[in-house]
């Protein structure tokens, strides 16, 4: 079996716990979202292509990050100090009510399509690159059990941000390697070609 269905497996039975966690209450978190409309916008659907939209992605990986930022564990000099003061309570409630935002469609570039999908979808075997959809699903809805982010609809120049942060391991909060395997095994062409094309993708 191909090792990246396995991990995605075992992540997807272990995930269970960390959905649970993250059963907050979404009408709270929408009182709670004030502080994070500037960025993420009032419907969790980012105008800023280098910061992420929030809208439709699984509660249980939105907990996850903000845990993360929170306890360090990633790193973003904005993203810090927001989390800080957040109880367990707040980013339950938060990642509730961002998850059940619909999402805005974006546009992929069309010159990048064919390479975007053919990463998406097939990966690179000649280099070890991962197809995306093994994880990230069909159209780009993630997998909210094992907390896998969704990715359609995604800012391409945040996707794009996040592998270079991978492939250069500035970012390192991912379960066992996973991303960090991955993008490290990418061309930069290929990271924006599949970045655009997630953007697209729904």
């Amino acid at each position: 079996m191909n090792k990246w269905l396995v991990f995605a497996t075992v992540f997807s039975l272990a995930g269970g716990l960390t959905q649970a966690q993250a059963a907050g209450d979404a009408a709270a978190g929408k009182a709670k979202s004030a502080s994070c409309a500037g960025c993420h916008g009032a419907d969790g659907n980012s105008v800023n292509p280098e910061w992420p939209s929030l809208a439709g992605q699984g509660a249980g990986y939105i907990a996850k990050q903000l845990h993360d930022f929170k306890g360090g564990k990633r790193e973003n000099a904005t993203m810090a100090p927001m989390a800080a003061p957040l109880t367990d309570e707040d980013i339950q409630d938060l990642a509730a009510y961002f998850s059940t935002q619909p999402i805005k469609a974006g546009a992929a570039d069309k010159s990048l399509v064919e390479l975007g999908e053919k990463i998406y979808r097939g990966g690179n075997p000649s280099s070890g690159v991962a197809a995306c959809i093994g994880c990230h699903g069909p159209s780009g809805a993630g997998n909210p059990a094992a907390s896998f982010p969704a990715l359609s609809g995604q800012h391409a120049k945040y996707v794009e941000n996040q592998l270079g942060g991978f492939k250069s391991a500035a970012r390192d909060n991912d379960a066992g390697k996973m991303m960090r395997s991955v993008a490290a095994k990418m061309t930069e062409k290929e990271i924006k070609a599949v970045s655009s094309y997630v953007q697209g993708l729904h």
